[in-house]
């Protein structure tokens, strides 16, 4: 079966300095409805986003002539095509800075093809109805004359101001919001909040994530009216 002409085909650079993985991308996700431009370098990707109109960008941060922060950094400024960051930086501060300079996803190696594809299907989605001026059909999570808060579509707004919240904020705000009303156990939250295993979380890991959200949604953090300490329980969203 030939290929669909490019005119018609989604674009998606690869900026990754590992070549071997690059190309193993681009087969790995390969389909008659994507095509791929892989770049190894920040001079190159610079290049590309010059000569091509990209529909995803998946950014390497680290690569042999620069940091893939400075390429998003400036990629900001005049386009809002997603980019999903795919990277070895596996630390919160590495997530965190990455979403708030624009990144829409951030996936760590080693990573799944299959939820790297999924990534980048939910990337396309949001970025076609975003472009095509319409609404997103599921309604958030919870919602108040202040908050916007929609963890499946990655939406967090305070007072219509974006709001950044690392993966473990994301987690322990679905689990509370899809418990709403509900006191929900530490040990449930610390289960959901860190699937891989708690037996390497420290013990004050949940207390602290929920005191770095309260500060990033509550008026007043030192007396929350959203997130509720249950003591001797658990938390729960009221």
């Amino acid at each position: 079966m030939s290929a669909l002409p490019n005119s018609i085909m989604t674009e998606i650079l690869i900026i990754e300095d590992d070549k071997g993985l690059n190309t193993g991308i681009a087969i790995g996700l390969g389909s008659e409805k994507y095509h791929f431009t892989g770049c190894s370098t920040l001079k190159e990707a610079e290049t590309a986003v010059k000569n091509t109109s990209f529909d995803l960008l998946i950014l390497d941060l680290n690569l042999p002539d620069g940091s893939g922060y400075d390429f998003l950094r400036e990629y900001r400024c005049h386009s809002d095509t997603p980019v999903l960051i795919l990277t070895a930086n596996d630390l919160e501060v590495n997530e965190v800075m990455g979403f708030e300079l624009g990144a829409n996803d951030y996936v760590t190696k080693p990573f799944s093809l299959a939820v790297l594809r999924a990534r980048i299907e939910n990337l396309l989605r949001t970025g076609a109805s975003r472009r095509s001026g319409s609404s997103i059909s599921v309604a958030p999570l919870y919602q108040d004359r202040s908050l916007l808060l929609d963890p499946v579509h990655q939406r967090f707004q305070k007072n219509g101001q974006e709001i950044s919240l690392s993966r473990t904020e994301q987690r322990l705000l679905l689990t509370l919001l899809e418990n709403r009303g509900n006191t929900v156990p530490r040990e449930r939250l610390l289960e959901t909040v860190w699937p891989d295993g708690t037996e390497y979380v420290e013990e004050n890991a949940l207390s602290v994530a929920v005191s770095r959200l309260r500060a990033k949604l509550e008026d007043t953090p030192s007396s929350p009216v959203h997130i509720l300490n249950v003591y001797g329980i658990g938390y729960v969203w009221k």
